[in-house]
């Protein structure tokens, strides 16, 4: 059954305008928020926030607060203390929003659901209403036809392969012989019409992340910028997957879901998105070993 999001930061745009109207109203707020998104440190408590901005501790509590409560920053505890954390979406896409933010000239003429500017030079205007109908649901690769024994791998075996021997391996599963070579900027790392999804053929952009990365897989490691998700919806398809050999943290879905979103709104058609993580990863090996070339 499609997933209906009420949320109303579902649109990609509209969170990166709503984060930026926040900021654009308080330069204390915007220190604070500089503050919390600056560096690798996923977290910062309110002593380190301080320490930056110079603020006293009640302006870091007031502007940390408003920033959690607008859904900009996760207000948690480390070790009895406040302390803020990065909401991976925003962090991805900081540069824009402090842009956004010290131009009030840009952010006026922004695109979101309510605010749609002239039509552009390159094409008719698309006006994207609210209310406007979603369409998306989440997948599995039971889905997938040319996957079907791997529903009846109830013991996978553990398997470690490199990212092009995977790549590979699918190619040779859906019958796809075109070549498909990594390079920065890439929207997907395979696309392909010969997927058939229960039962029809439909376009799938996958990304695939190797064993070169460890740990439970989040947005900020799906490429150098952490906007790998946000490119591979960039794809003309019908069908959005990422695969990884180990566990795909929750926050992956979560933006899956706001690029899906956007992408039905937008568009008017039904998306489907879903993951392969490492479990799965194991299935579709051990069903087709020789596809991955394994024993």
């Amino acid at each position: 059954m499609p997933i209906a999001v009420s949320d109303a930061r579902s649109n990609a745009n509209d969170q990166i305008a709503h984060a930026a109207n926040a900021l654009r109203k308080s330069e204390r707020r915007k220190k604070v928020f500089i503050a919390i998104y600056k560096g690798k440190k996923k977290a910062k408590t309110v002593a380190e926030i301080m320490k930056a901005t110079k603020l006293k501790q009640v302006a870091v509590l007031q502007d940390g607060g408003k920033l959690a409560a607008l859904h900009i920053v996760n207000q948690i505890k480390i070790d009895g203390k406040t302390a803020y954390e990065k909401d991976p979406f925003i962090a991805t896409n900081k540069p824009k929003i402090l842009s956004l933010a010290s131009s009030p000239e840009k952010l006026k003429k922004y695109p979101t659901k309510y605010n749609q500017p002239a039509a552009a030079k390159s094409g008719p205007l698309r006006v994207i209403v609210q209310g406007a109908k979603i369409r998306i649901t989440p997948t599995t690769i039971d889905d997938f036809d040319q996957f079907a024994k791997a529903k009846k791998v109830k013991t996978p075996l553990t398997r470690t392969i490199p990212e092009k021997v995977m790549k590979g391996g699918v190619c040779k599963l859906i019958g796809e012989k075109g070549e498909f070579n990594d390079w920065g900027g890439e929207k997907n790392d395979l696309y392909t019409t010969k997927l058939k999804f229960k039962g029809k053929r439909r376009p799938v952009a996958f990304a695939f992340k190797g064993p070169g990365m460890q740990g439970t897989l989040t947005p900020r490691k799906l490429g150098k910028n952490g906007d790998q998700i946000q490119r591979l919806f960039l794809s003309v398809a019908e069908v959005y997957i990422v695969q990884y050999h180990s566990q795909i943290d929750q926050s992956v879905v979560e933006q899956m879901v706001a690029f899906a979103t956007m992408n039905s709104v937008r568009e008017g058609k039904q998306v489907w998105y879903g993951v392969i993580d490492g479990d799965d990863t194991d299935r579709l090996i051990t069903a087709y070993p020789k596809a991955f070339g394994v024993k």
